[in-house]
């Protein structure tokens, strides 16, 4: 089956790609651009140094909780209404978060912009796939937006620094609101309209009761680990509270007459493995970026911004890859092996990194590992998530993104805490041991690394079980395929006939 696609369907098309990635890196970039400005948000608003965690903590609990709801509600009233009102929520937040006279005003407004970031994370990718059916433009166009991802988190550490410095801490939030209400104007006329299947089609509401609160609940007590400790009192709650909840959910899902997330999503391996093959690479990946940075910052004696830009190669390189060569690669060997590549790339390097001296320097000892990591997250993150959307209907494709989002977040949350803990446990060891500083943080960020080197080792494994071999993805049928003739119908397009009538 061949399609034709018009030269100003094709740019329309593009302009939404675009779009779509440039909200996108907004509200990845605003995950990581704070931390550098907390000291100075401290110092503005008289946060003490207990409360000053919930800056951050605010937006991740609330993004992370609540992706797979919105994902599922883009699909029941249109996703494209979805991510316009997610923009509008996320832009009015970051004004009341620069706006801010106080600490408690700065939490709830963060809170708001985590809600808003869901709503528009949450169905951006079933959008992309909708509007490239086809598999070899659609591999690019997930290479974009995978290196948006990638590279939101590098570039939000370098702008932090540089706004709060030259502006203020307040900049970085300002900084959003022209920003966004150019995206909404420009979404509302580039992005088509779809209907949804509407609210009676699928609207289990005590199921996403049950989910919200049992990720919120989850989230929290990962983000609580890192202050309290894993076997605080807190966090063990606050997890078991969370395991209620989710297997409620789970049971609910089993009985519901239109469940929120219908369990048949998971009888697809590829669905199943990509996502669970993602949450441990991106809990390695997420907790080697911190610890990496600590290690420039703590050990090597770098300030912030200069950490930060030790991190760009990495951007670079994963720009590159996935921009430039991931298509063509996952065109020739199939997506499963391009991952099971990126992978193996990326605990290849976190491996390097345990080896690091307490007198290290950036080009000797961190330079090589972070090329070859940019190299791997470059195959990986494309991979993954052409992998996950690759079972997803044209009713589903707003849950299938909701969940690839969902375990994108709670890896990251559960790699950033696990790490941050291990890494301290043993510096704290040491330093009991009368260890000097450098050496004992040293040792605490091997170990971390060596951590972050075993999820990787068991994302390979993981894919390499659970994913199904396929050929190249121009020689094989793809289940996204399902999706071309409504993408078609929606933007005007006209299916031209093959040779065989087709």
């Amino acid at each position: 089956m061949s399609v034709t696609i018009p030269a100003a369907a094709r740019g329309h098309r593009r302009l939404a790609l675009w779009l779509l990635c440039a909200a996108s890196l907004m509200i990845i970039l605003d995950g990581t651009i704070v931390t550098v400005a907390l000291p100075s948000i401290q110092r503005g608003l008289g946060f003490s140094a207990a409360s000053l965690s919930w800056v951050m903590n605010a937006y991740l609990i609330a993004f992370g909780s609540l992706l797979l709801l919105v994902g599922r509600v883009g699909d029941l009233i249109g996703r494209r209404r979805m991510f316009l009102s997610g923009l509008a929520v996320f832009t009015v937040a970051s004004l009341l978060c620069g706006l801010s006279a106080g600490p408690a005003m700065l939490i709830v407004a963060r809170f708001a912009q985590g809600i808003g970031g869901a709503m528009a994370s949450a169905v951006s990718l079933s959008m992309i796939v909708t509007l490239f059916p086809e598999p070899r433009a659609q591999a690019k166009a997930i290479g974009a937006f995978s290196f948006v991802g990638a590279a939101g988190a590098s570039i939000g550490l370098v702008v932090g620094g540089v706004l709060t410095q030259a502006v203020g801490w307040q900049a970085i939030f300002f900084v959003n609101v022209p920003i966004g209400i150019l995206a909404v104007l420009l979404a509302a006329r580039v992005l088509e309209a779809d209907r949804g299947t509407g609210l009676s089609g699928g609207a289990d509401w005590l199921g996403a009761v049950f989910v919200t609160a049992g990720l919120m609940a989850g989230v929290y007590a990962i983000v609580g680990a890192t202050r309290y400790g894993w076997g605080s009192a807190r966090a063990l709650v606050a997890g078991a509270v969370a395991v209620t909840l989710l297997s409620a959910f789970v049971i609910r899902q089993a009985t519901a007459r239109t469940p929120l997330l219908p369990l048949r999503i998971f009888s697809a391996r590829n669905v199943t493995g990509a996502n669970l093959a993602q949450l441990l690479v991106i809990a390695g990946a997420f907790g080697f970026q911190v610890t990496v940075t600590l290690y420039m910052q703590r050990v090597l004696g770098y300030d912030p911004a200069v950490s930060g830009l030790g991190l760009l190669p990495v951007a670079a390189v994963i720009g590159a890859v996935s921009l430039g060569l991931s298509a063509r690669i996952a065109a020739r060997f199939g997506p499963r092996a391009m991952l099971l590549a990126g992978l193996a790339l990326i605990a290849v390097a976190q491996a390097l990194l345990t080896t690091v001296p307490a007198d290290g320097s950036y080009l000797a000892h961190l330079l090589g590992p972070l090329l070859m990591f940019g190299i791997g997250g470059g195959l990986t993150l494309p991979a993954l998530a052409s992998l996950a959307m690759s079972g997803a209907t044209p009713s589903d494709a707003g849950l299938a993104s909701g969940l690839f989002n969902t375990t994108q977040q709670i890896g990251a949350a559960l790699g950033v805490a696990a790490l941050s803990s291990l890494a301290a446990a043993r510096t704290a060891s040491l330093h009991a041991a009368g260890v000097d500083g450098a050496s004992a943080l040293t040792s605490g960020y091997r170990l971390a690394f060596a951590a972050g080197a075993g999820l990787s080792v068991a994302a390979v494994i993981v894919a390499a079980l659970l994913l199904r071999r396929a050929g190249p993805a121009s020689h094989r049928p793809r289940a996204t395929e399902t999706v071309t003739h409504n993408a078609q119908v929606a933007a005007g397009q006209r299916r031209v006939p093959d040779r065989c009538g087709r």
